[in-house]
């Protein structure tokens, strides 16, 4: 129970629910006990008036007799019939109160994950895979509101019927009630051994279905992949190994399961054997009448749902406890990107890397050395350099996506880790080498992260990224619906809307990571010269492995294994012979040819 501890908070929040529907379970249980003792009297009339009845017989009296006793009869059986109403009405009211509780803790607990997840590192996500967030935020909080919503209910309604009919119990016959409750020890044990088996297996369960979903995600996403070559029945084959493995840790917790229902049923028929043994000594003893023991028979039976819904409570609290484990780690998870100041104030572009190095938490790869570099406010950097030279890393650190290992980065004279973090990112416009689309509109692609955009700077920025005759082409313009992750587009129409995006927001930094990789060169002279009148009076990093892309800085760097090892202008590079010239003259041949 101690990782259940967590949603204490949303039970206080929702505390009326939860007292209310302990209420309404105390009032539907007592009207559920009633009648065993309605039945009680009826079959203790039944037995001393049938005496007198018989000895009346013949007599006048002996109608009179019949008539008073059907009537008696009749009114106990129209008692049990209002109490099975009235039990029913409170059961109803019961499951509008904590059940309605649980659905609310339900969205709460999603919301609240989801909106933690929001706050954690990029490094957090290299770390876990898409189908383990979506696990833990669909199926084990299904399993958490299961235990807050039905297993509480369950329990709530175990302990108070178990209060209610053993005093009942106590108040008739001590000594049969101590007999009746010899086999529960029996029971403390089984549940003992039984949940701990449970509790590792549900674990098991839930980690095992991350797996499944993590797979699936990824055969879905990469559908287009499987399908070029030819890999469906591969796929479905570990698909299925997947599902089997699955399928046999849920049948090995079924099986475990299954032990409760026998061993509560052979206890309630020992219960009942001892019930009607030492009730028929009493009878005969004169202690107790026949009424007494069919009371208490139905005692027994009244115990014998909820006694084995504790099997099924504590097996949903198990796997409760288990998938709440799960959150908590998630949950337990602090962002290292905090503020120390959370000053918020305008950017006015000028950027500073101080002795700069990376090493990215997860792989422990070096990205960065040494690394420094101003850049003042209104000018343009190109960063140039082959695969795995740290370029994109630098773009990473600008967007404070990670915070460097060593150094410091300082905008506009003061260290970046003092602005805050939300409000130093809208400033930003970050084009990712990696393009992410979401499943809307074109337009609402573009005025992505603002609320009140015109839609002239939406026209403009599509423009500037030179999509515009594409959107013109498309049936529904501006209004056309995306796929999943764009993929309605093209390579090249992504990056262009991805560019639109970033520059219609009018940001004072502007970071183009590769943004112009899958454009051909045509389409990559006209993007860079809108940008011409974008980047003026704007700092812009211009991030990419193409010299082509550099034509338009004021400054270019050239990085490998994440060290400077020239920079300066156009001229100047190629005037020092080096590494520069070297790729200017190689992608020159390429691009003749």
């Amino acid at each position: 129970m101690k990782a259940l501890k967590y949603l204490n908070q949303y039970l206080w929040k929702y505390k009326w629910y939860l007292i209310l529907g302990t209420v309404f379970t105390i009032i539907s249980n007592l009207f559920g006990i009633i009648p065993a003792q309605l039945v009680r009297y009826a079959l203790d009339l039944v037995i001393e008036t049938l005496d007198l009845y018989y000895l009346f017989k013949g007599a006048s009296l002996q109608n009179e007799m019949y008539d008073i006793f059907a009537f008696s009869i009749l009114l106990y059986g129209l008692l049990i019939l209002l109490m099975a109403l009235l039990k029913g009405i409170f059961l109803f009211l019961v499951r509008q109160t904590i059940i309605v509780m649980s659905r609310h803790i339900e969205f709460d607990l999603k919301n609240d994950i989801y909106s933690h997840y929001q706050t954690l590192p990029a490094s957090f996500f290299r770390r876990h895979n898409t189908g383990d967030l979506m696990a833990r935020i669909s199926e084990d909080v299904s399993n958490v509101r299961m235990y807050v919503g039905p297993a509480l209910m369950y329990g709530i309604n175990l302990i108070v019927l178990f209060f209610l009919v053993i005093s009942y119990m106590l108040s008739v016959s001590t000594k049969l009630t101590l007999y009746v409750l010899l086999p529960l020890p029996v029971l403390s044990v089984s549940v003992y051994i039984v949940n701990s088996m449970i509790m590792e297996r549900s674990q098991a369960i839930q980690k095992q279905l991350s797996g499944l979903s993590t797979y699936v995600q990824e055969a879905f996403s990469g559908i287009r992949v499987i399908k070029s070559f030819v890999q469906e029945n591969h796929s479905f084959s570990n698909f299925r190994k997947e599902a089997e493995d699955f399928k046999e840790k849920s049948l090995s917790l079924t099986k475990v399961d299954a032990f409760f229902y026998p061993i509560i049923l052979l206890l309630i028929g020992l219960s009942n054997i001892l019930v009607i043994y030492i009730g028929g000594n009493e009878i005969i003893n004169g202690n107790l009448t026949p009424g007494n023991i069919t009371e208490f028979i139905l005692y027994v039976n009244m115990l014998t749902w909820p006694v084995m819904a504790l099997g099924w409570t504590t097996s949903q609290i198990q796997r409760a406890a288990s998938s709440q484990n799960r959150i908590n780690e998630f949950l337990d998870e602090k962002t290292t990107l905090t503020s120390e100041k959370n000053l918020i104030k305008p950017l006015e572009g000028a950027i500073s890397f101080r002795n700069v190095g990376f090493v990215y938490p997860d792989s422990g790869i070096q990205a960065l050395h040494h690394f420094d570099l101003e850049v003042k406010q209104g000018e343009s950097v190109a960063i140039l350099g082959t695969t795995g030279s740290g370029k994109s890393t630098l773009a990473h650190l600008m967007c404070r996506l990670y915070d460097p290992t060593e150094g410091e980065i300082l905008i506009d004279h003061i260290p970046l880790k003092d602005y805050d973090v939300h409000a130093y990112r809208r400033q930003i416009g970050y084009v990712p080498q990696d393009v992410f689309l979401f499943s809307d509109t074109i337009e609402n692609n573009v005025r992505f992260g603002t609320a009140d955009m015109p839609f002239d700077s939406i026209e403009q920025a599509v423009k500037d990224a030179d999509l515009y005759n594409n959107v013109k082409d498309f049936p529904q313009g501006y209004e056309t619906m995306l796929g999943e992750r764009g993929i309605t587009l093209s390579g090249g129409q992504k990056q262009r809307l991805s560019i639109a995006r970033a520059i219609a927001r009018d940001p004072k930094i502007l970071v183009l990571d590769d943004c112009l990789s899958a454009v051909d060169t045509n389409t990559e002279n006209i993007i860079l010269n809108n940008m011409k009148r974008i980047m003026d009076q704007r700092t812009s990093v211009i991030i990419s492995h193409r010299v082509s892309s550099a034509k338009l800085a004021d400054k270019i760097v050239v990085l490998d294994e994440g060290k400077i090892v020239e920079q300066g202008t156009h001229v100047e590079l190629m005037a020092l012979n080096g590494a520069y010239k070297e790729l200017y003259e190689k992608q020159l041949v390429a691009e003749e040819v």
